[in-house]
């Protein structure tokens, strides 16, 4: 196919590579300018922050109104290209994305919607995924939201974990092969049974004293509300798993 790529952040830097090696012919484009793009292509993917979609579209779209045109956004409608387009859709890898680290795309989820494109998004997205789901507006939101709590929020708690150890000078390298277990072990097990500390089974002079060590009000209170979390999710878990028991017993 012919693609037109229009921006040059994190996602597209590492979306590129997996389109010409999936041997499509792609036009890399700055959104800012937009000077360089094709006057047809098979399908123009929009993939700029979400504060500028809107007005990258009213540029990209003129003229262009018989095109194909995609986002590549979590949280933003499909509805956004109404009024602007014929053909149009969403292209969204659910990745984090970095420009100093190229990724498998074989590997990543890429979740699509489509509005009267003939199933050209379907394609594409397997000719560089061997995962690729239909998913509505609505959904996505869902799917974006829980994106945020296992990739952003995680990599917050791991800056947390740094500002910890730097109170001891040590390295945050020495956490590294416990974040790669944790992650391995979701792999084979579901979080709730994965899930090991003291919060779990609320033990309070652990959590008191670790308490006292914070200096920062702000860490105590994400501290004491994610054990409280964590405390009342494994009640809820263990609840629940001996109520599944107790019916297999009776069958």
């Amino acid at each position: 196919m012919k693609i037109a790529l229009i921006g040059r952040g994190r996602l597209a830097t590492n979306l590129l590579p997996a389109l010409q090696k999936a041997g499509h012919e792609v036009t890399s484009v700055n959104s800012r300018t937009l000077e360089e793009l094709p006057a047809q292509a098979d399908v123009y993917i929009i993939s700029v922050k979400d504060s500028a979609l809107q007005e990258v579209i009213d540029k990209a779209c003129k003229g262009k109104e018989s095109q194909c045109f995609v986002h590549t956004a979590g949280s933003m409608p499909m509805r956004i290209f109404e009024g602007h387009c014929q053909h149009y859709g969403v292209f969204y890898p659910m990745q984090t994305f970095s420009k100093e680290r190229q990724v498998d795309f074989h590997e990543i989820p890429i979740f699509i919607e489509e509005q009267a494109s003939q199933g050209v998004l379907r394609r594409l997205a397997e000719s560089i995924s061997a995962n690729v789901f239909e998913l509505s507006t609505e959904q996505r939101k869902y799917l974006h939201l829980a994106a945020v709590f296992a990739c952003n929020f995680t990599n917050h708690c791991y800056a947390l974990s740094a500002a910890v150890l730097a109170h001891v000078n040590l390295p945050f390298d020495v956490m590294l092969p416990l974040i790669d277990e944790t992650a391995r072990k979701v792999h084979e097990l579901h979080p709730l049974d994965a899930q090991t500390g003291p919060a779990v089974r609320f033990d309070e002079n652990v959590i008191k004293m670790q308490m006292t060590l914070l200096e920062d009000p702000a860490m105590r209170v994400i501290y004491e509300k994610m054990s409280q979390s964590i405390h009342k999710t494994a009640i809820e878990n263990h609840d629940q798993l001996r109520l599944r028991e107790d019916k297999s017993h009776r069958v």
